[in-house]
């Protein structure tokens, strides 16, 4: 592969009594099928690159590429991917669109762009269209797999560089509403309010029971409650919608 892969931050890790991924979903109940990811770029090596490294992954199933952003979005229709890994810059359609196009007529179907572009307008639309994870092409091989389990199990995913840049975009969006009137929010209880901050600088679910010395699983229902009363769809769209609401100060 021409491109290279660095780490990424959010991704959940081999766990740390056994050494190794248990193949299992969020709930920890072992997967019965592998994880199907439909892989989209306008360079076919990268997309061979991607087929090899992933085919060496047992709960991981390449079912179909894409070249462009069109096809991404017939392919995601036919095959209904589970995971759609995808590029931001396409021709005849580029990823942002077609990730809007993708959720319509696949809407279970969570999509990862992986992109060279770490133009911050970029993140921000890739977002709003509905991407679960945004990572750079300077990650690591073996980091592709690990993300792809982490969002099939939930998570959202972000490389490092890109998570300063995003709270960058929160903030401008924060002064540029400033003077508007906003509705107010529902009401999130403190330890919500803690699970929020903490799920806003990229931590995972293992991380932030960590640092609120709490277990995991009350991290998910923390963060599932958190979505249910904001009326979200995924920990990005929380975050983004504590930084409007000013829920979230970013000092």
């Amino acid at each position: 592969m021409a491109d290279t892969f660095g780490p990424v931050r959010g991704a959940d890790g081999p766990d740390a009594d056994t050494g190794a991924y248990a193949g299992a979903d969020a709930d920890g109940v072992p997967r019965k099928e592998p994880i199907r990811v439909l892989v989209v770029d306008d360079h076919a090596l990268f997309r061979r690159g991607l087929e090899i490294v992933l085919a060496q992954e047992e709960d991981i199933q390449v079912v179909g590429e894409a070249g462009d952003g069109s096809e991404a979005v017939d392919k995601a229709a036919d095959l209904l991917p589970d995971i759609v890994l995808m590029d931001v810059r396409m021709p005849k359609r580029g990823g942002i669109e077609a990730c809007t196009a993708i959720k319509e007529v696949a809407p279970s179907a969570k999509i990862i762009m992986l992109t060279i572009s770490d133009e911050e307008a970029d993140l921000y639309e890739a977002i709003k269209a509905g991407a679960t994870g945004y990572l750079l092409k300077e990650i690591s091989t073996d980091e592709v797999a690990t993300a792809i389990r982490a969002v099939a199990d939930g998570q959202s995913q972000i490389s490092p560089s890109m998570a300063s840049k995003l709270l960058t975009e929160f903030k401008s969006m924060i002064q540029r509403t400033d003077e508007r009137r906003l509705v107010p929010a529902p009401r999130l209880t403190d330890r919500e309010l803690e699970v929020l901050k903490l799920v806003a600088t990229g931590m995972n679910n293992r991380d932030i029971a960590k640092e609120l010395f709490i277990s995991e699983n009350t991290v998910k229902n923390h963060v599932r409650n958190i979505l249910e009363k904001l009326q979200l769809h995924s920990r990005m769209e929380a975050v983004v919608y504590a930084m409007r609401e000013k829920i979230l100060e970013i000092r």
